[in-house]
């Protein structure tokens, strides 16, 4: 790999790292700062976050260190693991926008307790976040879709980091 094609893997991980270093930073000053609660789906969709920080951290350093296997096999799980985010994303806003149903467990679905104080307890005990309700839209998009542009852009990043070079055929 010649210096150029190394400065170039090395932006494009490093911007992977700070994009989903500020998406993940957001959701969690969005809930801890501003109130917001995240929803079942909403804590699914941070694991990619959750793996992608600290695995483009390491890829940065493989990158800078030569290391073009373990670096590549990072960057392309990375974008792996982002693909299937923004596919997760994509669903999760069209349950908000009540384009197909969600999972009962956080769309408002699921059984009535019967019996004595069943119901009662229920609703004392139920502290359920819905998913099918966008708690804040910006430009138009709940978080879960902008989860899904970060995600197509990190996923599409990655593919760009781990592209071999026409002139190395």
């Amino acid at each position: 790999m010649t210096s150029s094609e190394t400065d170039h893997r090395q932006r494009l991980t490093g911007l992977i790292f700070l994009l989903a270093l500020a998406s993940i930073v957001s959701a969690l000053a969005f809930e801890h700062i501003g109130g917001y609660r995240p929803c079942p789906l909403c804590l699914t969709q941070r694991y990619a976050y959750y793996f992608g920080v600290p695995a483009a951290l390491l890829a940065l350093l493989a990158v800078r260190a030569g290391w073009r296997l373990p670096a590549t096999l990072l960057i392309a799980a990375i974008g792996l693991a982002f693909f299937a985010n923004a596919g997760l994303g994509v669903y999760h806003s069209g349950v908000e926008w009540h384009w197909w149903q969600g999972p009962t467990g956080c769309s408002g679905g699921g059984s009535i307790a019967t019996g004595a104080g069943g119901l009662l307890g229920a609703i004392a005990e139920a502290d359920v976040v819905r998913c099918d309700e966008a708690q804040l839209r910006i430009l138009g998009l709940s978080f879960a879709g902008w989860s899904a542009v970060v995600s197509i852009l990190i996923a599409v990043l990655s593919l760009q980091a781990i592209r071999v070079p026409r002139s190395n055929y």
